[in-house]
C-alpha cells in the first residue's frame, strides 16, 4: 500500500508536534491538540502517522483513581529517530575534531584548549546579559543566548530558585566523546551568573533525562 503524502499544512501540524514533545516531554493528544489548536482526532493521526515512522513512541498513564475518565492515557514522546529535525552540531566533524586534539595536545592540552573556550564563552555571556540585575532577568537572557545555539532553552520558577532548563543538546555526540565539556559548561553558567547564585546541575540528558537542567539559587 502506498504511504499517502502530508499536505503543506499537516507538515506543519506535525512539525509543531514534534517541536511541541521535544519542548515539553510526553503529552497525550488532548494536551497536544490544546496547544496546536487542532482536534484531537487529528492530533491522533498526526501521531500514528508518527509512530509509522519510529519518530514517536507512547506508553500508558493511569487516570486517578475517581476519574471521570477512567481509560488509561496514552503518553507520546519523541524517540531517537527524531532528533535528525534538531540541530546536531555537526557531530561527526566535532567528534573527528576531539579525538584529534586528545591525540596531538593530549588530555592536559585538551583540557587547557577547553578552559579557553570557557572563558571565552563566560566574556560573551556577560556581555550579552549586561547590567540585569534581576536574577530572573539575567537568566532569560542567558536563555536566549543559549536558545539561538540550539538548545532550546527556557526559565522555569523552581522552589527556592529558579530552573534553567536546555531541551535539546546540539552538542551532544561531542559531550559524550569529551565529558569535560559538560563539566565547563555548568562553571561557564556560575561565572556568567555571578557568585550572588549557585548553579546546580540537576537532569542531564548524556544521564538518560529528557532534558538538561539547571537549579539555579540565590546564595544566602
Amino acid at each position: 500500500m502506498l504511504k499517502r503524502a502530508a499536505k503543506p499544512g499537516e507538515k506543519r501540524s506535525r512539525r509543531a508536534l514534534i517541536d511541541h514533545l521535544k519542548q515539553d516531554g510526553p503529552q497525550d493528544a488532548t494536551q497536544l491538540a490544546e496547544r496546536l489548536g487542532i482536534s484531537a482526532m487529528a492530533v491522533r493521526q498526526h501521531l500514528y502517522d508518527l509512530e509509522a515512522e519510529g519518530l514517536v513512541t507512547h506508553e500508558a498513564e493511569a487516570r486517578p483513581p475517581g476519574s471521570a475518565r477512567g481509560r488509561p492515557a496514552k503518553l507520546w514522546a519523541l524517540t531517537k529517530a527524531a532528533d535528525r529535525f534538531f540541530p546536531d552540531g555537526h557531530a561527526d566533524l566535532t567528534v573527528g575534531l576531539i579525538d584529534s586534539m586528545k591525540q596531538a595536545f593530549g588530555a592536559k592540552g585538551l583540557e587547557k584548549l577547553l578552559a579557553v573556550r570557557a572563558r571565552e564563552q563566560v566574556e560573551a555571556y556577560k556581555a550579552r546579559i549586561g547590567k540585569r540585575r534581576s536574577l530572573p532577568a539575567k537568566l532569560r537572557a542567558l536563555a536566549a543566548i543559549r536558545s539561538e545555539e540550539g538548545y532550546m532553552a527556557e526559565v522555569e520558577k523552581a522552589a527556592g530558585g529558579y530552573l534553567l532548563i536546555e531541551n535539546h543538546c546540539p552538542v551532544c555526540s561531542a559531550a559524550a566523546a569529551c565529558t569535560s565539556l559538560c563539566s565547563s559548561e555548568l562553571e561557564v553558567f556560575q561565572q556568567s551568573l555571578g557568585g550572588t547564585v549557585e548553579v546546580k546541575r540537576i537532569d542531564h540528558i548524556l544521564a538518560g533525562a529528557r532534558r538538561c537542567a539547571y537549579l539555579v539559587t540565590p546564595k544566602d
